[in-house]
């Protein structure tokens, strides 16, 4: 990619999961900067569609419809059709899989730049290597690397969601119809975690935690996950009581982000969530056990994670559920998370 002021149309493959698509967001500035004129065309998963909504860096979104229209051997050939379709100068991958070459490849995209990951490489034009200094730091550094390897300056590493004021008045009128109401201060709550059950914190040091909080602030407590989670959720208001509310699972992503954006505190699990409040600066302590938070933590100023380091030998694991039980997540106190939340708070008011 030398020559990017020939480069009219670009294709950006996106990250596949909501946590990592928002940490691609600095990235994808960077793109909107060093491709200026270009016609910058993101394709992502379903899910992941909303993280980008209204995003000034990107001129169109492309769902890949994997369990619709590009199902299957024959729905994949239908995606590199709709691909050629658009006459592609290149294509940038932010997902390392195998697919994600072949898919430009097959749409003969002429220049195609990506890690040199998962046997891709004689897929590629443009063959960035994965230093080694990169997968020891942040995934948002990761991905940056991608663009800067092109010549590309990054343009800040702030991660980005962009509300309407429309989504914010809905996400005001949502927590009146809850009794919240507009002085009462707000804490979000996310006990679930994506693949797997290792990642969360036990569901009854959230409600002691909660009464805690409840109780210090005279707050209100909403409950966050997606559908799956939507029975966690409810155990957890439950155990709450009064002045808690579940909306685990009654969201869509775009709702929920506005929801999280009012939150005066976010109390998480490492989840695509986490990166959400990150980018909307929301304060937020964030329960950390078997990833590494150098590579995935928050990275928003105003947030704290707490960890029990040395609860086991073999962490940070990676591992989506325990085999044994749970150390590093039962070895997180509460008293060291509202320890936490108390900082950020004071903070706050100070």
């Amino acid at each position: 990619m030398n020559h990017r002021n020939n480069i009219k149309k670009l294709l950006v493959r996106g990250a596949n999961w909501v946590g990592d698509a928002v940490m691609t967001t600095p990235a994808m500035r960077a793109l909107r900067k060093g491709f200026p004129g270009a016609r910058i065309t993101l394709l992502v998963k379903p899910w992941v569609g909303p993280v980008f909504e209204n995003n000034p860096n990107i001129d169109d979104l492309m769902i890949y419809k994997a369990d619709g229209r590009h199902k299957g051997p024959f729905g994949l050939l239908r995606l590199v059709r709709d691909l050629r379709r658009q006459n592609f100068d290149a294509a940038l991958l932010f997902q390392n899989a195998f697919e994600a070459a072949l898919l430009s490849w097959l749409a003969a995209i002429p220049f195609r730049a990506g890690y040199t990951t998962d046997g891709r490489t004689l897929l590629l034009t443009e063959r960035i290597h994965n230093w080694r200094l990169l997968k020891k730091g942040h995934l948002i550094d990761y991905y940056l690397g991608l663009p800067y390897a092109l010549g590309i300056g990054v343009n800040g590493r702030k991660l980005e969601i962009t509300l309407t004021k429309q989504e914010t008045l809905h996400a005001r009128q949502t927590l009146n119809s809850l009794g919240v109401m507009k002085d009462q201060i707000i804490l979000g709550f996310n006990p679930g975690a994506a693949h797997g059950t290792a990642k969360r914190w036990p569901v009854e040091r959230y409600a002691a935690l909660g009464k805690a909080l409840k109780e210090r602030f005279d707050a209100r407590i909403v409950i966050f996950g997606s559908p799956g989670e939507a029975g966690l959720g409810q155990a957890l208001a439950d155990k709450i009581g009064d002045g808690c509310s579940n909306l685990a699972g009654a969201t869509t992503l775009r709702q929920a982000m506005a929801l999280i954006g009012l939150c005066n505190l976010f109390i998480t699990n490492d989840s695509g969530l986490m990166h959400v409040a990150a980018a909307l600066d929301v304060p937020q302590v964030a329960v950390i056990g078997p990833t590494d938070p150098i590579a995935t933590g928050p990275s928003n100023p105003t947030s704290l994670t707490v960890q029990a380091k040395g609860s086991c030998k073999d962490s940070p694991c990676l591992l989506p559920d325990c085999p044994i039980h749970h150390p590093c997540m039962t070895a997180v106190t509460v008293d060291q998370v509202l320890s936490a939340a108390l900082s950020l708070m004071d903070n706050a008011n100070s």
